[in-house]
């Protein structure tokens, strides 16, 4: 495809928790459409596999990895393990037809598939929750807002379990008064017992009105609800159960051939993630949520997620453009979310590392995608492992950008 030659910038100025304008990202290196045309030569792929062997060895498997790794340039693998077992009590192996829990990795198939309804016109980004849920007791909170982490909404596992959040404020080290958030007991609150639906936190929050942590669109606060909320308006949108709509609809025109989203008609056949110990983390309330998590995978079907986004035959560029903006300030300098991604942006604001980390029980998982070189990292483990998230820094061996150990843990 023809290479974008135009620079674009989008002069998206949002809110932050600075309050600052945010850096805008410029589109060719970025989106890169033309790389998916370059080819890496053998004696290349196993200059990479030479290089990220031993590293990978050090990083993750003299670190009790369990799991699968893939590594590729220009969309070709140049490396890829499977190591350890989807079954450690029968022993059975996991291969690359092993699909496993992505974690919040989830997060960027709903977000693009937001987007997607977006582009046919049958949703817009600006429109309120309440235009779906008319009984949604939070005003001004829209589907943009949802999407980078802006609403304030509380979060789902702890106003589920019967807890509230509380401000309070607390001297820092000049003696200026900062805010602090912490979570209590709500007696008011009931702790709502067994499996637990989108359609349940909903009803929850409409019956009970958990107080939000702040405002829409005054700040950032990584939210599980936000996207549990998404999947419940594609719902409302298209009729169609979500797994279902992301099946037909994403995974298989795709050919996603081994991606799929549990839910709470999957119990009978769940498949247990594993503690650092190997103890086996049995289903629980949170499990059946989707849109959040729940989506299964393999890193050869993400490479293929990853390969959609380049040659634009899911969303169009200048959608995955205006998705990979940062909106949201994070913790750290440099690390933003923009619309269903984690950024993480360098000085010159032209080398942008697009990248979500993912944890749910004892799945650790990472999709890093260094655009600029056209360089894919993915690493889903089924075993407590946070040695996964650090191991990041195999992106370096294809660039001479730092991917900085990101430590961050996405529920």
């Amino acid at each position: 495809m023809q290479r974008i030659v135009n620079v674009i910038f989008l002069s998206l100025v949002f809110c932050s928790c600075h309050s600052q304008q945010q850096p805008a990202i410029h589109s060719d290196s970025t989106l890169k459409k033309d790389s998916q045309n370059k080819t890496v030569s053998q004696s290349a792929k196993d200059r990479y596999a030479e290089a990220i062997d031993p590293l990978y060895k050090k990083l993750l498997l003299q670190k009790g990895f369990n799991g699968s790794i893939l590594m590729a340039k220009y969309g070709e693998i140049v490396f890829e393990d499977y190591h350890g077992y989807s079954n450690v009590k029968t022993k059975e192996p996991l291969t690359a037809n092993t699909p496993i829990h992505l974690a919040s990795i989830s997060k960027t198939f709903t977000g693009m598939t937001v987007l997607h309804l977006w582009e046919q016109g049958r949703i817009s980004l600006d429109e309120n929750v309440q235009h779906y849920f008319p009984n949604f007791p939070y005003a001004n909170i829209t589907i943009r807002s949802l999407l980078s982490h802006q609403s304030g909404l509380p979060k789902y596992e702890y106003f589920m379990d019967g807890h509230k959040f509380e401000t309070y404020y607390v001297l820092n080290k000049k003696g200026k008064k900062v805010k602090r958030t912490r979570t209590l007991k709500d007696p008011n609150v009931p702790e709502v017992k067994g499996l637990i639906t989108n359609e349940m936190v909903m009803q929850f929050m409409i019956d009970h009105k958990p107080p939000v942590q702040f405002a829409p669109n005054k700040r950032f606060n990584y939210c599980n609800t936000n996207f549990a909320i998404l999947a419940l308006i594609v719902e409302k949108i298209t009729h169609i159960p979500f797994p279902k709509y992301m099946k037909d609809s994403v995974f298989t025109p795709l050919g996603l051939k081994n991606t799929f989203i549990f839910s709470i008609a999957d119990t009978g056949t769940y498949a247990p993630s594993y503690n650092y110990n190997w103890a086996p983390f049995k289903l629980e309330r949170f499990d059946c949520i989707y849109g959040d998590k729940n989506v299964y995978s393999t890193v050869r079907d993400l490479l293929t997620w990853d390969k959609v986004l380049y040659n634009g035959s899911f969303i169009k560029q200048s959608t995955l453009l205006m998705a990979v903006q940062p909106v949201s300030n994070e913790r750290k300098r440099g690390h933003y979310y923009g619309l269903g991604w984690h950024l993480q942006v360098t000085d010159n604001h032209l080398d942008t590392i697009i990248y979500h980390n993912g944890w749910w029980h004892g799945n650790n998982t990472v999709f890093t995608r260094l655009v600029s070189d056209s360089a894919t990292l993915i690493i889903l483990g089924n075993k407590f492992n946070k040695n996964i998230y650090s191991a990041r820094q195999l992106i370096n061996v294809f660039s001479t950008v730092p991917a900085t150990d990101s430590t961050d843990i996405d529920e």
